[in-house]
């Protein structure tokens, strides 16, 4: 699928079929997180990826955001580094992951933003290490809508060279 494309038919997929997800697409998936840009390349990050079904419940039990995670197949916990730039960079690490699991088929959605120091006993994340988000990743149990948003005309979130400007 094509980058754009990406952006523009992914939507938030809170449900999932019962269906593994291959080794290899795992692997692209955080791989993709690994490949995101960083300031001075710090890579202030850590990704776990889950697919152990009782991990998955408890996480599922913990993230008062998410608690479609126990039915996940998979999950990637983004765990981040106390520094200046951490949440910038891992957001978009994790927006990665869910761009190109979008490619795939898999359809995959946010949880949490903070808040989740219940994760870290579960996954064993060291006291260094807040747990940023935590998201699901699986085949949605029916085709999606793909490119059907609601969002505000292009011309009302942006300018063109000074704000107010109209953006055509």
């Amino acid at each position: 699928m094509e980058v754009f494309e990406a952006v523009r038919t992914v939507l938030a997929v809170r449900q999932y079929q019962d269906k593994p997800i291959p080794p290899e697409i795992m692997r692209r998936i955080v791989e993709a997180a690994h490949l995101s840009a960083s300031s001075m390349n710090r890579q202030p990050w850590h990704f776990i990826a889950v697919d152990d079904r009782d991990i998955l419940r408890q996480l599922g039990s913990i993230a008062q955001t998410g608690p479609y995670i126990a039915q996940a197949p998979l999950a990637v916990a983004v765990c981040i580094e106390d520094s200046r730039f951490a949440v910038s960079d891992a957001s978009r690490a994790a927006q990665s992951m869910m761009l190109t699991a979008w490619s795939e088929g898999i359809g995959s959605n946010w949880a949490g933003f903070g808040g989740l120091e219940g994760a870290k006993p579960i996954l064993g994340v060291p006291d260094s290490l807040e747990v940023l988000c935590i998201i699901p990743f699986g085949y949605p149990p029916r085709p999606s809508g793909q490119g059907k948003k609601e969002r505000k005309p292009l011309g009302e979130v942006a300018s063109h060279n000074r704000y107010g400007q109209l953006f055509a």
